[in-house]
């Protein structure tokens, strides 16, 4: 037990002195008038996938993307990176002679976790890995936390979800089902909108939070002095749409249940109801 505390406040102390260094960094580069979070845009070209599989058509152009640095393996005077974007992830070559000496100094002491813009040639290494050879690097974000350790990723189920944005960064495949949901929603309002379904929004407070059997949120409405609900279901107010004459109508929202949680259920989740006539 007394070896696992100290094992424990050993890794404590090792992280702090890591936030330490990475905020003394950051400090660093605000004196020398190179704040990273003063940058407003930068124009990505490409993305990582886009360039892997148009390699044949984009071989020696020059292109511009940008994310979060993932691997960093500095060689001199020549340097590997592993920037991860929205689809995927690329390398970068990074060698002085082609970014200059002062862009190179700065490059080696960006961090894993860094969000950086690069600039620069497609290319195939000897190795036949597709990568951009950079011809300008430029720190858009400074990571002042540490990401999981590579190997053993981010497993706890728990801080999954209760940190996304880190589960985001470091499992792909949740990255891919975020980008699946949204293009399955898209498909749902292409298709009912072809049907002649109306979208419509309705009122999240209520008075009578009916239309399923769940245990509502309570809340207080200040202006009117009222004890309202946040709605469990979209029922009510579709049929009541129905009821005053629009035919077909359907809404995608949020619905709010104060009940149990785990990872098959949530207190807000989002739900898709449709009313239509005569039928």
């Amino acid at each position: 037990m007394a070896d696992a505390q100290n094992n424990q406040k050993n890794q404590q102390q090792d992280l702090n002195q890591i936030l330490k260094v990475r905020r003394e960094k950051l400090a660093a580069l605000q004196e020398a008038g190179k704040d990273p979070f003063r940058h407003v845009k930068y124009d990505v070209t490409a993305h990582s996938r886009d360039i892997v599989e148009g390699f044949e058509e984009l071989e020696g152009k020059t292109v511009s993307i940008a994310g979060r640095i993932m691997f960093k393996r500095v060689m001199g005077k020549a340097s590997f990176c592993n920037v991860q974007d929205l689809k995927g992830s690329i390398q970068v070559y990074v060698a002085r002679d082609n970014i200059g000496e002062e862009p190179y100094a700065d490059f080696k002491k960006y961090d894993v976790g860094d969000i950086i813009g690069v600039k620069g040639e497609v290319f195939k290494t000897k190795t036949g890995e597709i990568s951009v050879h950079a011809s300008e690097v430029e720190l858009l974000t400074k990571s002042l936390q540490v990401l999981p350790e590579k190997f053993h990723g981010l497993t706890n189920t728990d801080q999954r979800y209760r940190q996304r944005y880190v589960d985001l960064i470091m499992n792909q495949d949740v990255k891919d089902t975020f980008v699946k949901r949204s293009r399955i929603i898209s498909a749902i309002r292409r298709y009912l909108d072809g049907q002649g379904f109306m979208e419509v929004e309705t009122p999240m407070l209520v008075a009578n939070a009916g239309g399923a059997a769940a245990r509502p949120f309570e809340t207080h409405y200040n202006a009117l002095d009222e004890d309202v609900k946040l709605r469990i279901s979209l029922e009510l107010y579709l049929k009541r749409l129905i009821v005053g004459g629009l035919e077909r109508v359907y809404e995608i929202g949020r619905v709010f249940r104060n009940e149990g949680v785990d990872t098959r259920h949530n207190p807000e989740f989002t739900l898709m109801e449709l009313y239509q006539a005569f039928t």
